[in-house]
């Protein structure tokens, strides 16, 4: 009896290990036949596919084919999965979701596929029975028989994008329907055992009913012609989802747009510029976004507006934004993702995106706004380019927002080139630093400011250094040029040493003017001020210092925290510009003279001469362009390259004649203010109240006149402050001596 029972045990045991296929075949096809034969029976057109048993069919098929696979040796195909390959069965699918009938089975059908491709180990979408009913539901998106189901479609694509990053040799063959592998075609792999059959039920061919309106749809053979343009699709439908009214919706399709574009695969990359429309569907919604800003927004509540990150966009928790706050916040989100989509892309990838930027925003949309006349349609477009400049850092990106602003040329500058003819948007831009209108003034030098904040080597050279390579500002002919350690500092008017000027001192007495070790943070190695250069630096510091007479220095009179604040400031802010200069390649010391071709003539370029000629004026403009020149100079004069540092923090270089420097501009600026000083009664007593109105220590400040002459003092003095500071921060670390 026990043998019995023994056999008996294993016959049934046998029995289970064959039958289940046959059952699972079975019930998968009666599930299929069920679910087809819905569309021979059914009479009402309106029902929901809720109402249905079509959502119940489709899982018990899913469910089906994922058990399946689970029973088989990995590579093998199971009859269930072979006869969802032969018959077709997504192709038909997704013609019945493009129909949308019932109501609803556009979701059922991408919910199906998602789940199928995200379940499902073994690779589908190298079969063409797969890849082709996939193109054809990302063609669908939204048409006139009913809007997209975007959290279905998101799912979708989702799994796309993850498919994809596993293997991104798919990536063509999604985007172009044909397998370039070992240049196999992709029929070969369309039917596992070369069996081609038209889309059926076990009964006969399918017929789709259409709803009415709606054209009816075969489905395709292996040999029909398959969807053109299908690079556009996938895409396409991200795009619109990233586009989508629903936040969530739209950063879950962001971040797989930025995860599809940095596959890092070359012929993945090539597919995605040459076949696809990334780029101009990137560039153009950007432009769409650009001009939905209304022309009414103010300048002011544009550079008040923090920095948007795309995904943050929507976020605000702003009581009352003021009105096109939230077009253009939705412009730079979108701006923002450009940039990291370049940044993170693959440099095939970021060159076509940024190209197609540069293209159609920056010189399609922006540039005719930028060299328009109106001066409301000037502070716009300028105020809207100095927030790409403060947004954009992707390297790529970054290059050609440069290139648009100042152009590609890094020869120096002459006279008889004021008009950059070969470059209008540089000149315009620099010419309205010096503009009638104060407001497009200020404007226009913050852009530049910002401009000097980006780590981009080509701005200074292109504006600066370009013209000072040759050092044709120096006199030649004369002995111990080259060091200036033998210098003889004229008395200043107080006749102070360094350490004895109380307006120094006060505030950091314990620190020094020795050389001190080079910040942490640092940039490359650059050759410290030497101890015999110490006197040197005392003076230089000592000459800023001095140049404002005592009678138009008013910080002595104030409780303020001393230099202390001064050389901190300009610490913090060195350091930056050290940083963004880290990989330049600058040199350590100046060109030698013997290098520099003799008697070239000097001309301080467009740039600079621009800003001499206003600093010229401070006496005579508003206090906010004062302070905007001072600040695009003092951000000049702290980075770490010698002819900067030598041009313009160097008040004892014997300049050749028609020469200028920014010292010798401040020493024309004092000539003028002490001619004036003596002609206005109560001088010092009317500044001093100027300057306590300006820090907000008093009320107001009515009834005083030259307000605007005592207002540039004021600023004359802090400059002068500041650049003290940045001479003995730059020679108490590793700047140039």
């Amino acid at each position: 009896m026990a043998l019995l029972g023994r056999l008996g045990a294993l016959l049934q045991r046998a029995v289970e290990t064959e039958e289940p296929s046959l059952d699972l075949l079975t019930a998968f096809t009666e599930h299929w036949t069920g679910l087809t034969h819905y569309y021979l029976e059914a009479t009402d057109e309106n029902k929901s596919v809720k109402k249905t048993d079509i959502p119940w069919r489709l899982k018990q098929m899913l469910d089906i084919l994922v058990y399946e696979e689970k029973q088989q040796a990995t590579g093998e195909t199971g009859p269930c999965l072979e006869y969802l390959l032969q018959h077709k069965v997504l192709e038909t699918l997704s013609t019945l979701g493009k129909a949308e009938y019932p109501p609803g089975m556009r979701s059922q059908v991408l919910l199906f596929f998602s789940r199928l491709l995200g379940q499902m180990h073994c690779p589908l979408l190298h079969y063409l029975n797969v890849h082709r009913p996939v193109q054809k539901l990302l063609q669908l998106g939204s048409d006139a028989l009913a809007p997209e189901p975007e959290k279905e479609a998101l799912q979708l694509v989702a799994v796309l994008c993850a498919k994809i990053r596993q293997d991104p040799a798919l990536l063509p063959h999604i985007l172009e329907g044909k397998y370039m592998a070992g240049g196999q075609s992709m029929e070969q792999f369309s039917h596992p055992r070369g069996v081609a059959a038209e889309p059926s039920t076990p009964d006969g061919p399918l017929q789709t009913p259409v709803k009415q309106g709606s054209p009816g749809e075969s489905a395709c053979g292996a040999s029909g012609v398959e969807p053109t343009s299908t690079a556009v699709n996938l895409v396409t439908s991200l795009m619109n989802l990233c586009k989508s009214k629903k936040r969530r919706v739209a950063l879950k399709a962001q971040e797989n747009l930025l995860l599809l574009a940095a596959v890092d695969h070359q012929v993945a990359a090539m597919a995605l510029t040459r076949s696809s429309a990334l780029a101009p569907l990137l560039a153009s919604h950007l432009c769409a976004l650009f001009h939905t800003i209304p022309p009414t927004v103010s300048p002011v509540d544009m550079a008040a507006l923090p920095t948007i990150g795309w995904r943050l966009q929507g976020s605000s928790t702003e009581e009352s934004p003021f009105p096109g706050q939230e077009e253009l916040e939705a412009f730079f989100a979108w701006l923002d993702l450009c940039d990291h989509l370049v940044k993170e892309a693959t440099p095939v990838v970021a060159s076509a995106v940024s190209e197609a930027v540069a293209q159609r925003l920056f010189r399609g949309s922006l540039e005719p706004q930028l060299l328009q006349m109106s001066e409301h349609g000037i502070l716009f477009s300028t105020a809207v380019l100095t927030g790409l400049v403060k947004q954009i850092r992707a390297p790529v990106l970054l290059q050609e927002l440069v290139a648009f602003v100042l152009g590609a040329d890094r020869e120096p500058e002459d006279t008889g080139q004021l008009c950059h003819q070969h470059h209008p948007l540089r000149s315009q831009l620099i010419e309205r630093c010096n503009h009638l209108s104060d407001e497009i003034s200020t404007a226009t030098l913050r852009l530049f400011e910002e401009l000097l904040k980006v780590p981009d080597q080509h701005i200074l050279q292109s504006l600066v250094l370009c013209n000072l390579e040759e050092r044709g500002y120096i006199l030649r002919g004369l002995s111990g040029q080259e060091e200036h350690g033998s210098r003889e500092q004229e008395s200043c008017e107080d006749g102070l040493d360094l350490e004895e000027d109380p307006y120094f001192i006060d505030g950091f007495p314990h620190v020094g003017f020795q050389a001190s070790a080079s910040p942490a943070a640092g940039p490359s190695p650059r050759r410290p001020v030497q101890l015999e250069g110490k006197k040197d630096v005392k003076e230089v510091v000592s000459s800023f210092l001095c140049l404002v007479p005592s009678e138009a220095k008013t910080s002595a009179y104030l409780e303020e925290a001393g230099y202390d604040t001064y050389v901190h400031d300009a610490s913090g802010l060195f350091q930056e510009c050290c940083t963004i200069a880290s990989h330049w390649s600058w040199p350590q010391a100046p060109r030698s003279l013997e290098s520099c071709p003799a008697g070239s003539s000097f001309y301080e370029g467009h740039f600079l001469k621009v800003l001499f000629d206003r600093l010229g004026r401070i006496l005579d403009q508003p206090y906010t362009v004062n302070l905007q020149v001072t600040s695009v100079l003092s951000r000049l004069a702290l980075f770490p390259h010698p002819h900067l540092h030598e041009y313009l923090l160097d008040p004892y270089l014997p300049l050749a004649p028609g020469c200028r420097t920014l010292f010798s501009v401040l020493v024309r600026v004092i000539g003028d203010l002490m001619q004036r000083t003596h002609r206005l009664p109560d001088f010092a007593a009317h500044l001093l109240l100027v300057r306590k109105w300006l820090m907000g220590l008093l009320p107001e400040a009515q009834g005083i006149s030259h307000r605007t002459l005592l207002e540039g003092v004021v600023v004359l003095e802090e400059f002068c402050k500041e650049l003290a500071a940045i001479v003995f921060v730059k020679s108490a670390s590793e700047g140039p001596a």
